[in-house]
């Protein structure tokens, strides 16, 4: 599991930061009537923390190899 946290936390990192960017900058000024698509949210949330688990991911590489 060691090798695999930089890219664990990398994608709960992502996922949670952009959710709750999300509601911090879009959800206040959307009327509460306007649809949203939640589907959509998700979907760019959960790619958001793919790509924070790619950055986790070579960041622990870079690290490990500096250690070696």
């Amino acid at each position: 599991m060691k090798n695999k946290a930089g890219i664990l936390m990398g994608f709960v990192l992502g996922l949670t930061g952009f959710l709750l960017l999300f509601k911090v900058v879009f959800l206040n000024h959307i009327p509460p009537e306007d649809e949203l698509a939640p589907g959509m949210v998700v979907l760019a949330a959960i790619l958001n923390g793919v790509l924070f688990a790619f950055v986790g991911y070579v960041t622990q590489n870079y690290v490990e190899k500096k250690r070696s």
